[in-house]
């Protein structure tokens, strides 16, 4: 039976006839090499955050104040004896991470998020779809393994009401709704470019393929540049919802029977409000660091959101997850899975599929391994019993 962990042993085995990896080993080796080789304007999208990225630090930093605790001669570590699979929200996945929805792929492949499923159903991982989608619903749930998607709810019910159904119909096997982007953050990266994809429209591709949206239109956005810049001016009255209350999670219920997680809650009584209003899960979650600058690191809100509904509610982790042992401490913190997000874009960018794959196969056989070491042969041995507060 093979693990996770097989692909150091790959590497070693290569390295016999004198093969070495083409990328680095590690996520920070990773964004190094995408800032050296992308487009300036594709790197800054995917790297920048919010104003100094303090928040984006604190998402690592925050890592820092745990330690493991390994366990000894525990049966953990032999050939075939790991099993990290896990079932949230009615979904089985072969480990307890997914990719987060980042939205815009073209920029980094042509064929961007179907890269992204593709290579996540090979690997028995998650991928959480973005509406910022530059492929559509459709096409990217036909190539999918284990997927979700994620809506960033706009300023029409109607349409955000065709978004769901969309998802439905093709695959979906939950709804994740964005809580944090009623617009978007102060990103300075993007500003000194002057450069916001979605003007020049690029990660619009589910809105201008979806039939709410074209009967807004008064001429089909392929007709011509001036349609596809009128269409441009529609999404920009349309993105963002600035009135959405908790409450509001009951029409999506109404919509479809699918799990319903609510991604970018920092507080516990905001997690509360959300799951007495019928959320089945919540994903603790600050945009990467994306949109409040100086806000905590998500880790630091972690165990409180699970003290409040974990008995109640799946508890899932975002933002600041670089390393296997990341993963190890947010489950053992109470996370259900992980969502890890911009070290596979960068992968994506650098290499296509074989950038992505590899990517998620460092995260994974850094886990696996890692796991076996600490005498744990599945994420129900992880608990707040493994860690240490560092000094």
């Amino acid at each position: 039976m093979s693990s996770f962990a097989d692909f150091q042993n790959e590497i070693y085995l290569a390295g016999l006839a004198g093969t070495r990896p083409d990328l680095p080993m590690t996520a920070a080796g990773l964004a190094e090499r995408a800032r050296e080789v992308l487009d300036p304007e594709a790197y800054a999208y995917v790297a920048g955050s919010a104003g100094a990225e303090r928040t984006a630090a604190a998402n690592e930093s925050a890592f820092d104040r745990y330690r493991l605790i390994p366990r000894m001669w525990r049966g953990a570590s032999g050939p075939g004896v790991r099993d990290l699979s896990v079932e949230v929200l009615g979904t089985r996945l072969a480990a307890p991470v997914l990719t987060a929805p980042v939205g815009v792929l073209e920029l980094l492949h042509e064929r961007g998020e179907t890269v992204v499923a593709e290579v996540t159903r090979e690997l028995g991982v998650g991928m959480v779809l973005s509406t910022a989608s530059s492929t559509p619903i459709e096409d990217v749930g036909a190539a999918a393994g284990p997927w979700w998607y994620q809506l960033y709810w706009p300023s029409d019910d109607e349409l955000a009401h065709s978004f769901v159904d969309r998802a439905v119909k093709a695959g979906a096997q939950a709804i994740v709704i964005t809580a944090d982007t009623p617009s978007l953050g102060w990103r300075p990266r993007d500003l000194e470019l002057a450069h916001l994809p979605f003007l020049r429209g690029k990660g619009i591709a589910n809105y201008l393929s979806d039939p709410v949206f074209r009967a807004k239109l008064s001429a089909p956005p392929e007709e011509s540049a001036e349609a596809l810049q009128m269409a441009v001016l529609t999404w920009v009255g349309l993105f963002g919802n600035h009135a959405l209350r908790p409450a509001d999670i009951a029409k999506v219920r109404e919509w479809t029977d699918l799990p319903i997680a609510v991604k970018g809650v920092l507080h516990p009584d905001d997690a509360r409000h959300m799951v007495d209003a019928g959320a089945d899960a919540v994903i603790v979650s600050n945009h990467g660091g994306r949109q409040v600058d100086g806000s905590i690191g998500a880790l630091d809100a972690l165990s409180s959101v699970v003290a409040t509904i974990g008995d109640r509610a799946d508890v899932l982790f975002d933002s600041g997850i670089r390393t296997g042992s990341d993963v190890m401490v947010a489950l053992s913190l109470g996370a259900k899975a992980v969502l890890y997000g911009r070290p596979w874009a960068y992968g994506l960018g650098l290499a296509g599929a074989d950038g992505v794959r590899h990517a998620l196969r460092i995260l994974l056989a850094d886990l696996d391994s890692a796991m076996g070491l600490s005498g744990c042969t599945g994420v129900a041995d992880l608990s707040r019993t493994m860690l240490s507060t560092a000094r």
